[in-house]
């Protein structure tokens, strides 16, 4: 492993791993967005996949999801970069996802200096939230 943690001999994540509600659609969904398979395992109604986000990011999706579990829990949202906040957008939608905030600029008061960003909000299908998270220059 490459990396900067000593402590862990690396460092960075490794995956996420999600219970989705609909194991197709979130699987569609997330292949719409780049992301390439890179395991699965299990028969329907124990299905799991590894999806590649490009950077050895993973997300890992099981099925078995209720939709009566709330979508916000002890973690809030995951967050993806993106070049362009809004094209990403746009492909999120046009592959499932709805609306949770437009895309907008946002200046983070953060230490030591403010962050200035371009964020948007979707829910996948499978029901967790994403943001897509453009730094500005």
């Amino acid at each position: 492993m490459n990396g900067t943690n000593t402590l862990l001999g690396g460092g960075g994540f490794h995956h996420v791993a999600i219970r989705v509600v609909d194991f197709e659609a979130s699987e569609a969904f997330y292949r719409a967005l780049g992301f390439e398979p890179v395991r699965e395992w299990g028969e329907s109604p124990k299905r799991a996949a590894m999806l590649d986000g490009g950077d050895s990011t993973v997300i890992e999706i099981f099925e078995g999801g209720s939709p009566d579990t709330p979508s916000e829990g002890r973690i809030i949202h995951f967050a993806l970069r993106a070049a362009d906040c809004d094209a990403a957008h746009a492909l999120a939608l046009k592959a499932g996802a709805t609306e949770r905030m437009a895309p907008k600029d946002v200046e983070i008061p953060s230490r030591p200096a403010p962050l200035s960003v371009r964020i948007s909000f979707v829910v996948a299908p499978g029901g967790e939230v994403l943001e897509f998270f453009t730094e500005k220059s």
